[in-house]
């Protein structure tokens, strides 16, 4: 068996969870598969090997999509109580969509695990995304033609409205888990979904035995996130430091308004201008985030408005851009008048 392939023990797991001894509380999202059926039993032997640690919530979604949803929770409830992890279930309800199945689910689940942590007074919530899965994000989005923001790798922890959401398992392939589950002699769910070409996840799995022949492995795909994710932060930064720059140039900003002096505007690096411009339009349009290409295209015209001294207007994502006698200047935009007939 390769070290790809080899089980996690008790060391290896002592270390991917050392920084969750402190906390109250944590809910571990359980959907019966083998990554978060591994979670549940390695986060469970982790906590018996402690004299004091976090109380164990394993929380699974139904969301009521595929009639094996049901048993898949019992059989989680069922190991959960032999770990002596408490289980709760929980269940989408309401209409789903007709398209866009996956996203919408994914949103859904998300809420449900918060929801779930509020209420039972746990500061974490954590999920059991693999190296593989970082690879698979990536490949989604590159064929999404995302920046370099979207292109960075999912964050190992970050802040959800003061819940903690955690991804221990990042730098561990899928390969292991099942290993680990295997030789404990733990069973776990395979959900259909998951080789159902009608997905685009699941067509992209078709293509691995291709791109790993070609010397592309899901740990390369995820240290080239990481590495973006790493340039990224620093792009951030530097559009932090720009940002005050141009307010110093110009402090004239209105209310619900931004303002540019459009020659320091135009002066600095198109990354940093359509960083600052995408963060504009998105502090003051109403209409949601603006989109990476449309705020690209946005910048080409003000970039050749601005080299021929014209003047240019412009609405985007709920904000109007305007490029006149030397100022850059986005507000919101007017309410737009509904159309007879449309819901409000």
């Amino acid at each position: 068996m390769s070290e790809e392939q080899s089980a996690i023990g008790a060391l290896e797991a002592r270390r991917l969870f050392s920084d969750l001894k402190g906390a109250s509380a944590v809910v571990l999202a359980v959907s019966g598969g083998p990554d978060s059926v591994a979670l549940m039993w390695l986060m469970a032997r982790w906590r018996r090997s402690l004299v004091r640690g976090p109380q164990l919530l394993a929380v699974t979604v139904d969301h009521g999509l595929r009639p094996e949803a049901a048993a898949e929770a019992r059989a989680v409830r069922r190991l959960a109580r032999e770990l002596d992890v408490v289980h709760h279930t929980l269940r989408w309800s309401g209409d789903k969509p007709k398209t866009g199945i996956p996203a919408a689910a994914r949103q859904a689940r998300y809420r449900l695990l918060m929801s779930c942590a509020r209420a039972k007074g746990a500061s974490h919530v954590l999920t059991a995304h693999t190296c593989d899965d970082q690879a698979e994000t990536f490949l989604m989005r590159l064929l999404r033609g995302s920046g370099i923001s979207g292109l960075g790798a999912m964050a190992r922890r970050s802040d959800c409205d003061g819940i903690v959401l955690m991804r221990p398992l990042l730098e561990v392939p899928k390969a292991r888990l099942v290993a680990t589950l295997e030789q404990a002699g733990v069973g776990f769910a395979v959900d259909p979904t998951n080789h159902d070409p009608a997905f685009a996840r699941a067509r992209l799995r078709l293509l691995w035995p291709v791109l790993r022949d070609e010397g592309l492995t899901s740990a390369g795909l995820t240290r080239l996130a990481a590495r973006l994710e790493r340039a990224n932060a620093a792009l951030d930064v530097l559009a932090d430091g720009a940002g005050r720059f141009l307010k110093l140039m110009d402090p004239t900003d209105g209310e619900g308004q931004r303002g540019f002096d459009a020659a320091a505007f135009a002066a600095l690096p198109e990354e940093i201008r359509l960083r600052l411009l995408m963060r504009a339009i998105n502090a003051v349009g109403h209409e949601g985030p603006a989109e990476l290409g449309k705020v690209e295209t946005l910048g080409l015209v003000l970039d050749e408005a601005a080299s021929q001294g014209t003047r240019v207007r412009r609405s985007l994502a709920g904000a109007v851009i305007e490029l006149s006698r030397g100022r850059l200047i986005i507000e919101p935009a007017p309410p737009r008048r509904r159309r007879q007939g449309e819901k409000a």
